[in-house]
């Protein structure tokens, strides 16, 4: 049977394929305030900006292409049992040949239904843009398939089922400061591998942890090493 490695990836997995962060933008998207864009009370009171900002980021998500991170991971479900949880919207995982890839935070290519949130359509790449007006193929009035500040995680439930499983769990690209992802390392088994990869990682204590300094890239390259060593 194969070891089940489980990736749980944030910002800094895709800002290497050039995909823009809000740490990196200071707290501002296109000039907008985080909050206008992407909470829930935003959405309620400018649906039209929501769905403008969203359009933009779809735009700019295509021209994007999995980075070589992205990649290793895919490859490594050759030897492994590889799960991935992402707090990123994009596709790049998927892109890139993972097979089993948990969103957090929602889907960027996806949309869902207001009226019955557990409806979601995919979009297709001729057919980028949505507006206020916009319905699905049910008739429902649909909104971006993302989870809003101040709306529930729906996904942190099977997520953390996912890292009570792992024989090997890597965080990758996160301050870990960003919650509920950020509490997923306290749902590891007693003397689990843990593996942190970012250029600035963020403090945190626990046992069994080893921190690789590096940006995803070049992390990747370094974990796989050290997970040949555990076989």
């Amino acid at each position: 049977m194969k070891k089940k490695i489980v990736f749980s990836t944030g910002a800094g997995m895709s800002a290497e394929s050039g995909i823009s962060t809000f740490r990196d933008a200071g707290g501002l998207w296109e000039q907008y305030p985080v909050m206008q864009v992407a909470s829930a009370e935003g959405f309620r009171q400018d649906p039209e900006l929501v769905h403008r900002f969203y359009n933009a980021r779809r735009h700019d998500l295509v021209t994007k292409e999995p980075n070589s991170a992205h990649k290793l991971i895919a490859d490594l479900q050759k030897d492994y049992d590889v799960r991935v949880i992402t707090q990123n919207v994009d596709d790049l995982h998927e892109r890139a040949g993972s097979q089993n890839v948990l969103h957090l935070h929602g889907e960027l290519m996806k949309i869902r239904s207001i009226e019955h949130p557990d409806y979601v359509e995919s979009l297709s790449l001729d057919n980028l843009d949505t507006t206020p007006e916009t319905r699905g193929r049910n008739g429902d009035h649909m909104r971006p398939h993302i989870v809003f500040f101040n709306e529930a995680v729906p996904n942190i439930a099977p997520a953390m089922d996912l890292v009570a499983e792992a024989d090997v769990f890597v965080v990758i690209g996160t301050s870990l400061n960003v919650y509920p992802a950020a509490g997923l390392v306290n749902c590891v088994r007693p003397g689990t591998p843990i593996f942190y990869i970012d250029p600035k990682p963020g403090h945190i204590s626990i046992p069994n942890l080893t921190v690789i300094p590096e940006k995803a890239t070049v992390g990747l390259p370094i974990l796989i090493e050290k997970l040949r060593a555990l076989k």
